[in-house]
């Protein structure tokens, strides 16, 4: 049976870095232009940069809890064979789901964290055009976040299914040898 335990705390990780990840698309870094009298430029403000530091720990919170569920499953390639049962065609399916899931979460949490974090430090004079303040197009981290709830919901399904398959394998108790006890 699988681990309540595992299960429970792989659940916890993968809450925490779904809120981290909703957090920081909600707190996306935005720029206005100030004029500055003095010498006559134009240039980016950009306000507070929690952001960043909310994307990266939804990162993290999602890579302990891949890390978690791996270990706890044995990476599917190591340990006993599994039986073979819907339980191990449906663990092969959400192993390779859940992986995919989780390279896409990962991508865009790293992506949005490194894009929020990139301020422009261009300058124009007020002639010209204002200055370009690039900030992180809005929906990065919601999809990351859309994609650690999608890992969350794979990944228990996979340890569920891995452990049912691993349960159901029948250990093999016979004699290696052929048997003459009986052919005196």
């Amino acid at each position: 049976m699988a681990s309540k335990l595992v299960l429970i705390t792989v659940f916890v990780f993968d809450l925490i870095a779904f809120s981290l990840a909703v957090v920081a698309e909600q707190r996306r870094s935005t720029a206005t232009i100030q004029p500055d009298s003095d010498d006559n430029y134009n240039y980016c403000v950009y306000d507070s940069d929690s952001a960043t530091g909310l994307g990266i720990g939804a990162f993290l919170f999602l890579m302990v809890s891949q890390i978690l569920i791996m270990v706890a499953s044995r990476c599917f390639c190591c340990g006993k064979a599994l039986s073979p049962s819907g339980s191990r065609a449906w663990a092969v399916i959400l192993f390779i789901t859940c992986w995919l899931f989780f390279l896409v979460a990962e991508l865009c949490l790293f992506a949005g964290s490194v894009r929020n974090a990139y301020h422009t430090k261009y300058r124009t004079i007020f002639v010209e055009n204002p200055p370009s303040c690039q900030t992180l197009r809005k929906g990065v981290f919601g999809a990351g976040a859309a994609f650690i709830f999608l890992t969350a919901i794979v990944s228990e399904f996979y340890y569920v299914c891995y452990s049912r398959a691993r349960e159901t394998f029948p250990a093999y108790g016979g004699q290696t040898g052929v048997g003459m006890g009986t052919y005196k």
